[in-house]
C-alpha cells in the first residue's frame, strides 16, 4: 500500500509525462525519493522514464533498486530485464530471469525472456527448460514453440527440434523464418530430402524472399549438387538482385559451370554492391587467371587498392600477376604475406608450382602434398569417392570378357551422319594442346570435356546394360547424345566433332555399341611424367579427379584405366591413332600431319599456331590453362626424373605401362 505523498506524487508525475512533460514528471518522482517516498515504487517509476526516453545506464540503476526491494514483482524485473539486454548485458539479465521467478510468473514473460536469454548465451539447457514451461501453458505460442526448436538444435536434439518447430509452422505458415530453421534442423536430423522439400515450398509461398532459395543452394552445393545448385541462385539473385552476397555466389557458380561472362559480371556486381567483398575480388581475378587475360590484373589490383582491400587479399593477387609475368620470385615473396584464410588451397598450390619453377624440387613437393592434404580434408569425402570409382572400374573389368561380346543382341546401330571422334588419353598427357591444335583447324569442332556421352551412359544403365541394348535403344541413345551436344554448341554440317573427354578410355563399350564408326586418337605420355602432374595438378574434385590426392591412388587408377582400354582394344575393332607428347613438343608438324590424314583433314598450316587459337577460345577448363598460351616447353618432359625420390613407392604400379609404351625408367 503507497503512502498517501508517493500516491499522490505518482499521480502528478503520471499525468505529466501523460501530458509530454516528462522533466517535470522526473522531477516530481526525484523529489519525492528524497523525501523518502516509496522506494519501489518510485524507483520503477523512474526507471520507466528514463528507459523511454532511451537512458538505459538510468533505468538500470532506479529498476534494480526497486527489484532489490521487490524481487517477485515480475513487471520490475521484465523492464529491469529489458533495460540490460539494451547495453549488451545478457548475463546479467539472465541473472534477473532466474528459473524461480521465470516459473512463478503466471504472466510467462519472464519465462520468454529467459528462455531468449539462456538460448543468446548457449545454455541450452536452461533454454529448453524455459520454453518447455512456456509452451505447456500457452500451447498455441507460435514464437515460443519456433525458439524451442532452436534451443532443442543447440543441444543437438534434432529429432525433438523438428517436431517443435513442425509444431510452430503449424500454427503460423506464414512465418518464414520458422520455414527456414524447420528445414536446417530436418538437414542437422538426416533429413536431406525433406529439409529440400520444405525450403522449396517455402521459396514458392514467400516469392519475393530469397532467404529460402539462399538456404536452398546451400544445401545443394554440400550435397555437391552444383548443377541444381546454378539455377536456385539464379532464382535468388532475380529476387534481389542488389544483394552483394548473392552475386558473389552466382559468380562462383557460373565460373563453375564455365559461364566466364556471367561470372565476370556477377563479381563486378558485387563489388559495385559491397566494396568489402574479398571473395569477389578473389573470383574476378581467378576468371582472368583461367581465361588467360592478364591485362586485368593491374586494373583489378588498384580497384581493390582503392576500396581498402586488406594486404593479406592484395598480395594474393599480387602474386597471380607475378607469376603470369614469370617473375617466380616476386610471386613467392608476395604469397608469404597472404593469412591462411584467404584462398587457401589455391595458396598452396601457387606456392608449390612457384618452388617446382625455381627447381626447389623438395619444398615443392612438400606443398603439393600439403595442398593435396587439404583437399582430402573438404567436406565432399573425395578420397571415398576415388576409391569408389576404383571399384567400379574393377567390377567392369571383371565384365570384359572374351565372350562378353557375344551375349550383346544382334542389334546395330544406324548411322544418320558420320560418327565423332573421340580424343581421349589420361589427363595431363597433352590432350589440351592437342585439342587447341585440332580446334585451329577449320573443319573441325571441338568439346571440351563435356557431359553428352556421361548422360547417356547413365540413362541407359551403365556398362551391364550395354548387350540388352536393341536397335530402337541403340537409335535413341545415339539421338540422345546429339541432342546433349546441341545444347552444348551446334556442329555445322561438313565439320569434324571431335569429343575431347580424356578419361573416355574406360568408356570404349559403349562408344562401340553407338558409334561402331568412331575414330580414337589416344594421347599418350611417360606414365610418370603423367602421374607427377596430376598430382601437382588443381583438378575440380568430381569421383575421377579424387584419385589424384594420394600418389597411390594415382598409380592404381592409372593402372585400372588403362587395363579398362587395353582390355577393350581386344574385345573391339577401335580405330586408334598414337600422338606421343613428348614426340608432339620436339616437332609439332611432324606429329599433326599424319593425324590430319587419320581424321581426313586437309593441311592446315595455321592450326600449328595453338598459342592464337589457345587466346582465342575464351575459358580453358583444364589444369592447362595456363600452360597453353606459352610457347611449346619442353621442360614437363623427364620432369619425373627431379622428383625420383618421391615417386619410388608407385613404380613399381608404372613399370608395365612404362615398358609398354616404350619409356624407360
Amino acid at each position: 500500500m503507497l503512502d498517501s505523498d508517493t500516491a499522490e506524487t505518482l499521480r502528478q508525475a503520471i499525468d505529466a509525462a501523460r501530458a509530454g512533460d516528462v522533466p517535470r514528471a522526473r522531477s516530481l518522482a526525484e523529489a519525492a525519493l528524497l523525501r523518502g517516498g516509496d522506494l519501489v515504487a518510485l524507483n520503477a517509476f523512474l526507471g520507466m522514464l528514463r528507459s523511454r526516453a532511451g537512458d538505459a545506464g538510468g533505468a538500470i540503476t532506479h529498476l534494480r533498486a526497486a527489484h532489490r526491494h521487490r524481487p517477485g514483482d515480475a513487471t520490475i524485473a521484465c523492464n529491469l530485464i529489458a533495460a540490460l539486454i539494451e547495453t549488451g548485458d545478457q548475463a546479467g539479465a539472465l541473472d534477473i530471469a532466474g528459473r524461480d521467478l521465470a516459473f512463478a510468473d503466471p504472466s510467462l514473460r519472464v519465462a520468454r525472456y529467459r528462455g531468449f536469454l539462456a538460448q543468446s548465451l548457449e545454455q541450452f539447457e536452461a533454454s529448453v527448460e524455459a520454453y518447455d514451461h512456456v509452451v505447456a501453458r500457452a500451447p498455441n505460442d507460435f514464437e515460443s514453440w519456433n525458439n524451442l526448436g532452436n534451443a532443442r538444435s543447440g543441444l543437438e536434439d534434432y529429432p525433438s527440434a523438428v517436431a517443435a518447430l513442425k509444431r510452430a509452422v503449424e500454427l503460423d505458415p506464414r512465418a518464414a523464418p520458422t520455414r527456414l530453421n524447420l528445414a536446417l534442423a530436418l538437414r542437422s536430423a538426416g533429413e536431406a530430402a525433406e529439409a529440400e522439400a520444405v525450403l522449396r515450398r517455402a521459396a514458392e509461398d514467400f516469392p519475393q524472399d530469397d532467404r529460402a532459395l539462399n538456404e536452398l543452394y546451400l544445401q545443394l552445393r554440400l550435397d555437391g549438387r552444383y548443377d541444381d545448385a546454378l539455377p536456385v541462385i539464379e532464382e535468388a539473385v532475380a529476387r534481389n538482385p542488389e544483394n552483394g552476397d548473392l552475386q558473389l555466389k552466382l559468380g562462383v557458380e557460373c565460373g563453375l559451370a564455365r559461364r566466364t561472362e556471367d561470372a565476370l559480371r556477377a563479381f563486378s556486381k558485387a563489388i559495385a554492391l559491397d566494396p568489402t567483398l574479398v571473395d569477389a575480388y578473389l573470383g574476378l581475378a581467378i576468371q582472368y587467371e583461367h581465361t588467360n587475360r592478364e591485362e586485368g590484373f593491374a586494373p583489378l589490383i588498384a580497384l581493390a587498392t582503392e576500396n581498402g582491400i586488406g594486404e593479406g587479399p592484395l598480395a594474393f593477387l599480387r602474386a597471380l600477376e607475378h607469376r603470369r609475368a614469370q617473375r617466380f620470385e616476386e610471386a613467392l615473396a608476395c604469397l608469404a604475406l597472404v593469412p591462411p584464410d584467404i584462398e587457401p588451397e589455391r595458396t598452396v598450390h601457387l606456392r608449390a608450382m612457384l618452388l617446382d619453377r625455381l627447381g626447389r624440387i623438395d619444398e615443392a613437393f612438400d606443398a603439393f602434398r600439403q595442398f593435396a592434404q587439404l583437399l582430402q580434408e573438404g567436406p565432399t569425402d573425395p578420397l571415398r569417392r576415388g576409391a569408389e570409382l576404383r571399384d567400379e572400374l574393377r567390377g567392369e573389368l571383371d565384365l570384359l570378357t572374351p565372350g562378353w561380346p557375344a551375349t550383346w543382341s544382334t542389334a546395330r546401330a544406324i548411322a544418320d551422319g558420320p560418327d565423332p571422334v573421340f580424343l581421349v588419353g589420361f589427363p595431363r598427357s597433352g590432350t589440351t594442346l592437342l585439342d587447341t591444335i585440332l580446334m585451329g583447324h577449320p573443319g573441325t569442332v571441338v568439346t571440351e570435356e563435356q557431359p553428352p556421352l556421361n548422360l547417356v551412359d547413365k540413362a541407359i544403365g551403365g556398362l551391364a546394360a550395354i548387350p540388352t541394348l536393341d536397335e530402337a535403344a541403340i537409335a535413341r541413345a545415339r539421338a540422345h547424345y546429339y541432342e546433349e551436344m546441341a545444347k552444348v554448341g551446334t556442329v555445322p554440317n561438313g565439320r569434324l566433332l571431335i569429343d575431347k573427354s580424356p578419361l573416355f578410355l574406360y568408356k570404349v563399350p559403349l562408344i562401340q555399341r553407338l558409334f561402331p564408326n568412331a575414330r580414337f586418337i589416344l594421347a599418350l605420355r611417360h606414365p610418370c611424367d603423367v602421374l607427377l602432374s596430376c598430382f601437382m595438378s588443381s583438378f575440380q574434385l568430381n569421383n575421377a579427379m579424387a584419385n589424384f590426392l594420394r600418389l597411390e591412388d594415382a598409380a592404381d587408377f592409372y593402372d585400372l584405366v588403362f587395363r579398362h582400354w587395353e582390355r577393350s582394344r581386344e574385345l573391339f575393332p577401335v580405330q586408334m591413332h598414337t600422338i606421343v607428347y613428348e614426340r608432339l613438343v620436339d616437332n609439332v608438324e611432324a606429329e599433326v600431319r599424319p593425324l590430319f590424314d587419320f581424321l581426313g583433314l586437309d593441311w592446315h598450316e595455321d592450326a600449328l599456331d595453338h598459342r592464337r587459337t589457345a587466346l582465342s577460345r575464351g575459358l580453358i577448363t583444364t589444369a592447362s590453362y595456363s600452360q597453353v598460351i606459352e610457347p611449346i616447353y619442353k621442360r614437363a618432359s623427364g620432369r619425373w626424373e627431379r622428383y625420383r625420390q618421391h615417386l619410388e613407392p608407385i613404380l613399381p604400379t608404372l613399370e608395365p605401362w612404362v615398358a609398354k609404351f616404350g619409356y624407360s625408367l
